[in-house]
C-alpha cells in the first residue's frame, strides 16, 4: 500500500475517537496487551516518562521531551491528536516518525489487526512504541490519550509519572465530578514508582494519596517553581512548569544527567526541539494572529486571560467546537470584548455552526456564522484593525484546518 492508502485503511477501518467520539473509546487494555504480545512486547525495551491530566499534559510532554533532548538524550515523544499530519505524534529528538515505517508497519501487524479489530489509538499507540525500540531511544515521554486506568498508553512501567491537574473534561467517558476522574487519571500511579501531582486540589487530593499509597509509590505535590520564559509562551506552559521542573528532578534523582540550564534552555525552545504546533501559535503579526488547540474551560480561562494581557485593541474570536460539549460554562470564560467568528472543522464530530450560534445567543454570546474556517479567519482579518488580536481556538479540529499551519 502507498502511505496515503495505509491511513486510509487505519482511518476507515479502526474507530477513531476524535473524529467519531465516544463510540471508539474503549474501557480495556486487552487489545493494545494483544497487538504489543504480536509485536514481542516492544514497550519493555525503553525508559518512559508518562503524563495524565485533562489541560496541559500536552505541553508538559513536549516540555520534557526538550529537556531531554537538550540533556543529550535520545527521546521518543508520542503525542495525540495530530494537526495536519499522522507522523506528528510520533517522533523522536522532533522529528517525525517516516511514512515509510507506518507503511511497513501497518502491512506487517495487519494479520493482528483482522483478528483483534483495535481502534485507531490502540493501533497508533502499539506503533509508536514499536518504533521507540526499534530506534533504541534512551527514553520517551508518553501522553495518555483519555483518562489513563484504561488508557492504551498505561501498559508501560515509567522512570516518574506526572499528573498536570483535573478538570471537568469528557465527562461522559471518566465521571461527572473532578473525584471520578482524577480515579482514572490516578491509574497510571505504578508500585513504587514515583509519581508528581501538578496541582494540589481538595477534591482530588484524596484520591492520588489513596492510590498512591495502595502502589506504594512516592507522591510529590509539585513545590510552586517561577519561570521567566525569555520568548513568547502559553500562560498554561508557565504555569504547568512546577509540575514539569519536579517531574525532571525525580529523573535526576534515578541517574539521569541534567542541569538547570538544560531545563532552562530546553524549555525556552520547546517549539524548535520537539516540533510542537497550536499552543499558542503566533501566525501572522498586526494584526496579530494566534491559534491555539485548548478546547476546554480551564484550558480556554487560561488563554482567554492571556490575550487580554496582549490586546491593546478587540479580540476577534474565531471559535468551533466538538458536540459532546457542556458550553455553557465555556462561553463565561470570553473575554467581554471579543467579537465572535463561528465556525466548525470538517470532522463527523464537530458541532454545525448554526448550533453553536443558537446556544451562543442563548448564553448572550451573538457572532457571525462560517461552516469553513478559513473563510472564518478571512472575514476576521477583513474586519481587523492593526491592534487588534485574531484568536483561532475551540477545538484541535479547527486549528489543524488553517491553511498554512
Amino acid at each position: 500500500m502507498t502511505y496515503d492508502e495505509t491511513l486510509g485503511y487505519l482511518f476507515t477501518r479502526l474507530p477513531m475517537y476524535q473524529r467519531v467520539g465516544k463510540v471508539a473509546y474503549k474501557k480495556d487494555l486487552t487489545n493494545t496487551i494483544q497487538l504489543l504480545d504480536f509485536l514481542g512486547n516492544p514497550h519493555r525495551d525503553f525508559k518512559s516518562v508518562h503524563i495524565a491530566g485533562t489541560n496541559g499534559k500536552g505541553t508538559s510532554a513536549h516540555g520534557i521531551a526538550a529537556v531531554l533532548q537538550t540533556a543529550g538524550y535520545k527521546t521518543g515523544l508520542y503525542t495525540s491528536p495530530h494537526l495536519k499530519s499522522f507522523t506528528e505524534r510520533i517522533r523522536i529528538n522532533g522529528s517525525e516518525v517516516s511514512r515509510e515505517f507506518v507503511i511497513d508497519f501497518v502491512e506487517r501487524i495487519k494479520p493482528a489487526i483482522e483478528a483483534i479489530n483495535p481502534s485507531f489509538f490502540e493501533i497508533t499507540v502499539a506503533m509508536a512504541f514499536e518504533y521507540f525500540a526499534a530506534q533504541k531511544v534512551d527514553i520517551a515521554v508518553i501522553e495518555t490519550g483519555l483518562g489513563g486506568r484504561l488508557d492504551s498508553t498505561n501498559v508501560i512501567t515509567p522512570e516518574a509519572c506526572l499528573i498536570t491537574n483535573i478538570g471537568l473534561d469528557h465527562t461522559d467517558m471518566l465521571g461527572d465530578t473532578l473525584a471520578k476522574i482524577a480515579f482514572e487519571k490516578a491509574g497510571i500511579i505504578k508500585h513504587g514508582i514515583p509519581v508528581v501531582i501538578g496541582e494540589l486540589m481538595p477534591e482530588t487530593q484524596p484520591v492520588f494519596e489513596e492510590k498512591a499509597r495502595q502502589e506504594e509509590a512516592p507522591m510529590i505535590y509539585a513545590p510552586p517553581k517561577e519561570w521567566k520564559p525569555k520568548t513568547l509562551v502559553p500562560n498554561y506552559l508557565v504555569k504547568n512548569f512546577s509540575g514539569i521542573y519536579a517531574t525532571i528532578g525525580e529523573l535526576i534523582r534515578k541517574g539521569w544527567k541534567i542541569t538547570e540550564a538544560d531545563i532552562l534552555d530546553g524549555l525556552d525552545h520547546l517549539n524548535a526541539l520537539t516540533g510542537l504546533k497550536g499552543r499558542l501559535q503566533v501566525l501572522s503579526e498586526r494584526p496579530l494572529t494566534i491559534a491555539d488547540v485548548s478546547h476546554n474551560t480551564e484550558g480556554l480561562r487560561v488563554l482567554f486571560s492571556q490575550m487580554d494581557s496582549l490586546c491593546t485593541g478587540t479580540i476577534l474570536l474565531v471559535f468551533g467546537t466538538v458536540k459532546d460539549k457542556d458550553l455553557n460554562p465555556i462561553f463565561q470564560t470570553f473575554p467581554s470584548n471579543a467579537r465572535l467568528y463561528w465556525t466548525q472543522s470538517s470532522v463527523p464530530r464537530a458541532l454545525p455552526v448554526e448550533e453553536l450560534a443558537i446556544q451562543g445567543v442563548m448564553n448572550g454570546k451573538e457572532g457571525e456564522c462560517f461552516r469553513e474556517v478559513n473563510e472564518a479567519i478571512k472575514q476576521a482579518k477583513e474586519k481587523a484593525g492593526p491592534d487588534d488580536l485574531i484568536l483561532i481556538t475551540g477545538s484541535t479540529f479547527v486549528v489543524a484546518e488553517i491553511e498554512g499551519l
